[in-house]
């Protein structure tokens, strides 16, 4: 079961120290939609940064796309989505309120997800039967069987005033892995990559999801981060083991601990696919293993679907051995949304730092920290305290991201840092003006040492990796 108390722990810190806020709120917000402030942007942006560099900047092998949103609305046809995207829904006939059944479900214990409509309805009429199933708003035991819900957000483009027909219909897109598919052949054409490569990209999605919960994790709209890897037929288990090897590496360097993640292998597979594995992280604040990442060995599905309904050929020719074919997928396809989530749930710590006293304090990898380094000043109201400590600011922050304290209350500008997972705290103070040093307090440890200001930038360069 969930900790709820967790979840309404991370949620208000995420309110109060600008990381999370929920969506036009002033207007009485808009359901499982959310705007990240200062440092949730800063976060947010720092681990899609990592996954950038960890894909692209440190391999030869993937090639960078930022796709648009829209796309022709063939796309989808092709893909399946049209016809096939969508979630089990019930209706509770007295409330009015609708669900997802494999998420009612969930609340009696039993897993459905992935299930078809004709086994969640057997789960359901099961638990009628004996009674047992209610509209968890109002406790009705009226509620429907399970429908099919589609889960594409349609829109149109040209005139304001024209009627959405299917016709002009078009689609903002529920996964991003439809352009890389669309933009394979102008890779090829124009950076000519060798088989195997890979297309990576960070964009937006939207899915009309029934109802969209636990905070973050579930959204309308959120951010994937897609790679889709070519490959000839034959390098298929290799390059799907290589990479299933490569994501799980990503997690444990960026601090996720090896006990709160698991592989979850999918025994009901697309007609298309050949392996599925998901990577779970066991959420403390969601009480249980979730899905936050997946491996997919997707055959020749994409693109020989889209070279049927374009009429274009999308086969590879390989100068080395005569041979034409249309490249196996192998896809890796991240949330970037549940990630945050993630590294926030496990960063998040109340401890006690002395009798009567507790602290809380988010233990992100530095990598990933929004701020790496505050500047505070031992006293408010002194001038060469201030010029000195903006003299360190300045030293400092076109390197790294910093952040100017100029209050003069230390322990509350370290509690504030701590909250909102600043490794590093530098106090200039009347000590600093007669031999150039300052103290460094770490965030984790909450030891100060003193250290020479034009060490500065090395010593946090070294702790950083950099």
């Amino acid at each position: 079961m969930a900790n709820e108390q967790t979840m309404e722990k991370l949620v208000a810190l995420c309110k109060r120290r600008g990381f999370v806020f929920p969506s036009s709120e002033i207007y009485g917000g808009l359901g499982a939609i959310y705007d990240y402030g200062h440092y949730g942007a800063l976060l947010k942006n720092n681990i899609r940064d990592a996954w950038w560099k960890e894909m692209i900047q440190l391999r030869d092998d993937v090639i960078g796309l930022d796709s648009a949103i829209f796309m022709h609305p063939q796309t989808w046809v092709a893909s399946g989505h049209v016809g096939g995207f969508n979630d089990p829904m019930v209706d509770c006939r007295e409330c009015k309120n609708r669900f997802r059944a494999d998420h009612l479900l969930e609340d009696y214990g039993i897993n459905a997800d992935k299930q078809t409509i004709e086994v969640i309805n057997g789960y359901l009429d099961g638990l009628r039967a004996e009674g047992k199933l209610k509209c968890p708003s109002c406790g009705s035991k009226d509620l429907t069987e399970a429908k099919v819900f589609s889960l594409m957000v349609k829109s149109n483009l040209g005139s304001p005033t024209e009627a959405l027909t299917e016709e002009n219909v078009v689609y903002l897109r529920p996964e991003t892995c439809g352009g890389i598919y669309l933009e394979y052949k102008n890779t090829l054409d124009s950076l000519h990559p060798k088989i195997p490569f890979g297309i990576a990209q960070v964009g937006k999605a939207f899915r009309n999801e029934i109802v969209a919960r636990q905070f973050i994790f579930r959204t309308r709209e959120f951010e994937q981060m897609e790679m889709q890897y070519f490959i000839h037929p034959s390098m298929t288990d290799k390059a799907y083991e290589m990479w299933r090897e490569v994501r799980w590496a990503w997690f444990l360097k960026y601090g996720i601990k090896p006990e709160q993640i698991r592989w979850y292998k999918h025994e009901k597979l697309a007609h298309y696919a050949s392996a599925a594995y998901d990577i779970e992280y066991s959420f403390n604040a969601l009480g249980g293993f979730k899905e936050v990442e997946g491996i997919h060995a997707r055959g020749d599905w994409d693109l020989s679907q889209h070279s049927k309904f374009s009429g274009v050929d999308l086969s590879y020719f390989d100068e080395a051995t005569k041979e034409r074919y249309i490249p196996h997928i192998v896809e890796t396809s991240v949330g970037l949304n549940r990630l945050f989530l993630m590294f926030l749930d496990q960063a998040y710590t109340e401890e006690e730092v002395k009798e009567g006293e507790t602290r809380t304090v988010l233990r992100l990898d530095p990598r990933l920290a929004p701020v790496k380094v505050a500047i505070c000043q031992l006293a408010k109201n002194k001038p060469e305290l201030t010029a000195k400590a903006d003299e360190v600011h300045n030293l400092l922050r076109g390197r790294f991201m910093t952040e100017r304290e100029s209050g003069g209350n230390i322990g509350k500008s370290y509690r504030r840092h701590d909250e909102i997972g600043t490794p590093w705290c530098v106090t200039v103070d009347f000590e600093t003006l007669d031999d150039q040093t300052v103290t460094v307090r770490d965030r984790d440890t909450m030891k100060q040492e003193r250290v020479a200001i034009a060490e500065l930038p090395t010593m946090i360069a070294e702790r950083l990796g950099e």
